[in-house]
This record gives structure tokens, C-alpha cells and sequence, in this order.
């Protein structure tokens, strides 16, 4: 069984995740399905059909979220030392050589990359360009756009 990469961080949220779902959402969903049912006749209640759609998805979301935590490694970042080398949980301030602009990325897991928050997934081209490097290293993505250059400013583990 693989292990999948998560930080820390990714990992609190989604065991936050998996408590709501079993305290809060799968009790309010058998209250739902229990309240339709008692409506009467099952073949034409929409509530009934809805309620039973919605504990469905519950709980395979318990299940995909209870996979996930079992296959998680779980990094702490703070906790890293690679030397200054870009590594899974790093943070990265980059420097578009066009522009001059400067972008600060964290490489995350997939379940927790958010490009609005600078959460990079580990297998985007971007991170991929920049796994290995160290600080003054030029990194070059193959973006949608075209071939995107970045000098490595700063290497961080927080």
C-alpha cells in the first residue's frame, strides 16, 4: 500500500474532517431520513429521496477520509532538515525572472494544496520543477502558458 504525503497541518484538518462527519453530519442525516419516513408512502417523498442521497455521500466521504488518514504519511515541516534543498512541506519564495515578481509557495499533498493560499500540490509542475533545489537555483515550469523561469530566493521549513 502506498503512502500518501500530507503535512501536518493537512492532517488535523482532515481528522477535524472525519469528527464532524461521524458526530454531527451522519446523526443530523438519520434524523432526516427518519422524519421523511414517517411522512408515509417512500415511492413519492423527495425528502426521503434526498435525505438518502445526502447519507450516501456522508458516508463515503467517512470512508474516503478514513482511507486517506490510513495511508497518510504525515510530515511536520518545522520538524524538516534537508539542508536548504526544496522538499515536500517547504516553503519556497520564488522570483519570476520576467517580472521580478516574487510568489511564496508551501508544496503540500494533494488533499491540501490551495494555489489562493500558496498551497503548491507536490505533483504540480511547479513543484516538481522546484523539488531538489536550493536557494539561487534557477527552476523552470513548463506552464499552460509557456515556460515560466524562477530563481529560488528563500528556502524555509515552517
Amino acid at each position: 500500500m502506498a503512502t500518501i504525503p500530507i503535512t501536518k497541518k493537512g492532517a488535523e484538518k482532515l481528522k477535524e474532517e472525519l469528527h464532524r462527519l461521524k458526530t454531527v453530519d451522519r446523526p443530523s442525516v438519520i434524523n432526516a431520513i427518519a422524519e421523511a419516513r414517517a411522512q408515509g408512502d417512500l415511492s413519492e417523498n423527495a425528502e426521503y429521496d434526498a435525505a438518502k442521497d445526502r447519507q450516501g455521500f456522508i458516508e463515503g466521504r467517512i470512508q474516503e477520509v478514513e482511507s486517506k488518514l490510513s495511508m497518510a504519511q504525515i510530515i511536520d515541516p518545522s520538524a524538516v532538515d534537508a539542508d536548504g534543498k526544496v522538499v515536500f512541506g517547504a516553503t519556497v519564495m520564488l522570483e519570476e525572472e520576467s517580472t521580478s515578481e516574487q510568489v511564496k509557495y508551501q508544496i503540500v499533498g494533494e488533499d491540501e494544496a490551495d494555489l489562493k493560499l500558496g498551497l503548491i500540490n507536490i505533483s504540480s509542475p511547479i513543484a516538481r520543477a522546484l523539488i531538489g533545489k536550493e536557494e539561487g537555483d534557477l527552476a523552470i515550469v513548463q506552464a499552460p502558458g509557456g515556460e515560466k523561469r524562477y530563481e529560488i530566493v528563500s528556502v524555509s521549513y515552517l
